[in-house]
């Protein structure tokens, strides 16, 4: 039921116009923001482009990610783990600086962790660092915010069919047995993901702040 904005790279703009269209039948205002997160101007400027197009904003959800599979810590270069930071971390604290001052009580902040964060891969070392910043920048904006009527939290999600997979994020071996090594014996799909979200970014989560939902076929983590 909700108005969307969304982010994501020029190159992706055919993915955008598909779930642009499928927003449109549901009704709802679908607002395109392309453009890099490396950027803080762009991040500022994407948020004020949000607002204004939306009339306001009350549910912030950031998940974008960088992951580069590397089995030696010596092949990851000074520019890949900038790259990665600045996608994982910088942007994530450009843009929530960004949107704090134009939400109400009531608004929600949703982050996107991941089981890196607590049993980090071998061959993601730099990935796995954001990730556990992620989920610690939840505790603790969670306490800061409370005061202004801001719930926020985060999910940590297993092995899930995504992107990240299949452009880099993984050797072809290991996307091969994606996902076998949890009980479960599979990789998540993205919408058994989604009602996760769904969740947080509603009332039937008004007593959740500073919390991190584990979805990761039986690992029990976090």
């Amino acid at each position: 039921g909700a108005d969307v904005a969304i982010n994501y790279l020029p190159q992706e703009e055919a993915d955008a116009a598909e779930v642009g269209e499928l927003v449109r039948k549901e009704g709802r205002k679908f607002v395109a923001l392309p453009g890099d997160l490396r950027d803080e101007d762009f991040c500022r400027q994407l948020v004020e482009k949000a607002v204004a197009e939306l009339g306001g904003l009350d549910i912030f959800v950031n998940c974008a990610g960088r992951q580069q599979t590397h089995d030696d810590l010596l092949d990851v270069t000074t520019e890949a783990f900038d790259w990665t930071m600045k996608t994982n971390l910088y942007a994530l604290f450009w843009l929530t600086k960004a949107v704090i001052p134009h939400m109400q009580p009531g608004s929600t902040i949703i982050f996107t962790s991941s089981t890196n964060a607590y049993e980090p891969s071998v061959n993601i070392l730099d990935y796995s660092i954001t990730k556990a910043g992620i989920a610690n920048f939840t505790k603790g904006l969670a306490k800061q915010l409370v005061k202004k009527g801001i719930r926020v939290n985060g999910i940590a999600p297993g092995p899930f069919w995504t992107a990240l997979q299949v452009s880099g994020g993984q050797t072809m071996e290991n996307v091969e047995k994606f996902g076998e090594s949890v009980p479960m014996k599979r990789p998540g799909q993205p919408a058994e993901l989604a009602p996760s979200y769904v969740l947080l970014a509603s009332d039937d989560s008004s007593y959740m702040t500073g919390q991190i939902l584990g979805a990761n076929g039986g690992m029990g983590l976090p």
